[in-house]
């Protein structure tokens, strides 16, 4: 394992971190599903010593997922490993008792959040506290900002950042910029999603911002192990957005870059991770790990891909990549 520098937090972050959306197992908001279905918990904290085994010492959650089980998990296994690890998590997300989502920066909110994350993570203090996809009407209100601030002074936070939308990142990421506030960003990166590469990333390296980069297998689109046949159980949130149409589509669409890693002789996921990290300025990558075969898999040498091969996805990202993303966003 190769390891980079957070950004302005000065903090050493294993290449490979471990997105720990998947172990928070299945959760709904009314009858629509927010995790990705039914998980074996021993099993996750076995993935989770592998993952450690094997270099990584970058854990990223929120307490969304699993409505608090993801940090519950990992609170049991790193409490006692302190000074090992890197941990992040998020705030910013409230389920409603009638079923809804609301997105809450509220500064209350937020302090109170953070003190029940501490609970289930079994620490102190955070290392990397994030905003949930918070938006700029957010962030101009001020009150989240405040939190954080609070939060860094009271030595319940290292550093904070914000985990930047999905399909429309720019507009938080310059007011952070112009304001020069916050520590990290996240944002989506890889083949299908390019588009943090085009104004953000560069953004965020000017202002030396630990760039954290997730989704890095699309949904599992990039690991070659789904065919047209493949289907997610109801509590599993791909069974509605990746459907059978998007399924089809980007299998489709995605054949060079399956034939692209058999030249390289790698599996298609190194080559999806080796994607994000031959960009320099992203100091890690999260792929979702809840199984102790996909820590190790995950966390496979890198591999260099030469200038022309990553040129020629660049150019599949502005081009067929984008018009997939375009599809996708109507499914967010």
């Amino acid at each position: 394992m190769k390891y980079r520098i957070l950004g302005k937090t000065g903090l050493k972050v294993s290449e490979i971190g471990f997105g720990a959306w998947a172990i928070g197992g299945p959760a709904m908001a009314g009858k629509t599903p927010i995790g990705w279905g039914k998980v074996d918990d021993e099993e996750s904290k076995k993935a989770i010593l592998k993952a450690i085994e094997r270099g990584i010492n970058f854990f990223d959650t929120a307490d969304f997922y699993g409505l608090g089980h993801s940090e519950k998990i990992l609170g049991d296994v790193l409490h006692t490993k302190l000074n090992e690890i890197v941990l992040a998590t998020k705030v910013g997300h409230e389920l409603l008792p009638d079923g809804t989502i609301k997105l809450n920066y509220s500064k209350n909110y937020i302090l109170s959040a953070c003190e029940q994350s501490l609970k289930r993570l079994r620490r102190d203090y955070i290392d990397i506290y994030q905003l949930h996809s918070a938006r700029i009407e957010h962030l101009e209100n001020g009150e989240c900002i405040e939190a954080m601030e609070e939060l860094k002074k009271q030595g319940k936070i290292r550093f904070w950042g914000i985990s930047l939308n999905t399909y429309k990142p720019e507009s938080e990421m310059r007011f952070i910029a112009e304001k020069n506030i916050g520590h990290t960003i996240q944002v989506v990166l890889n083949v299908i999603n390019q588009i943090a590469l085009e104004e953000v990333i560069p953004l965020a390296t000017k202002f030396n911002f630990g760039i954290i980069a997730r989704m890095p297998l699309q949904f599992g689109l990039l690991t070659g192990k789904f065919s047209e046949n493949t289907t997610f159980s109801p509590d599993d949130h791909r069974s509605f957005r990746l459907n059978p149409y998007l399924l089809k589509e980007s299998l489709n669409q995605l054949k060079p870059f399956f034939e692209m890693s058999k030249n390289y002789k790698v599996n298609p996921t190194t080559l999806a991770l080796s994607f994000v990290m031959n960009h320099e300025s992203i100091s890690t990558v999260i792929p979702g790990i809840r199984t102790v075969e996909q820590a190790i898999l995950n966390t496979e040498e890198l591999i260099k891909i030469n200038y022309d091969d990553l040129e020629l996805l660049h150019s599949y990202g502005k081009t067929t990549f984008r018009e997939l993303i375009n599809e996708f966003s109507r499914y967010a």
